[in-house]
């Protein structure tokens, strides 16, 4: 489908943008009980991966220090995902452990990759475009 190669930076800057605000909601929902009520008991580790998912989404959706804000963030999911849904089988589509499992290996690649054209690490530290 070569009609999509142009778009390659394009897209990928929608999936670190949007990945980096959905990320972010999880962080407001244990900090501010926004968009909604944060159903379980609030403890240390809660409220610290609440702290991380609101500021590192946000920097992962602006694209600001993004190497590392999405390597600690993929990190923290890793952990969130074993601890949180591992003991409570194989499985992540049975767990319910899918989606912080994707938000590993999405900011794992974003670790990997950098920031890209359309991000503040471009328009900052004047990154050249990758290819």
């Amino acid at each position: 489908m070569k009609f999509l190669d142009g778009l390659t930076e394009p897209s990928y800057a929608l999936m670190r943008l949007f990945g980096g605000l959905f990320f972010v909601q999880h962080g407001t929902q244990k900090l501010l009980n926004f968009p909604a009520e944060y159903p379980y008991d609030l403890n240390a580790l809660s409220l610290a991966a609440g702290w991380i998912e609101l500021v590192l989404g946000l920097a992962i959706a602006l694209g600001l220090f993004t190497r590392i804000a999405a390597f600690l963030s993929s990190g923290m999911s890793a952990v969130g995902y074993w601890l949180a849904h591992g003991s409570s089988g194989f499985y992540p589509i049975l767990n319910g452990g899918e989606l912080i499992a994707l938000y590993c290996f999405v900011f794992l690649f974003i670790a990997c990759k950098g920031a890209g054209a359309y991000s503040l690490d471009a328009l900052i530290f004047k990154q050249p475009a990758e290819t």
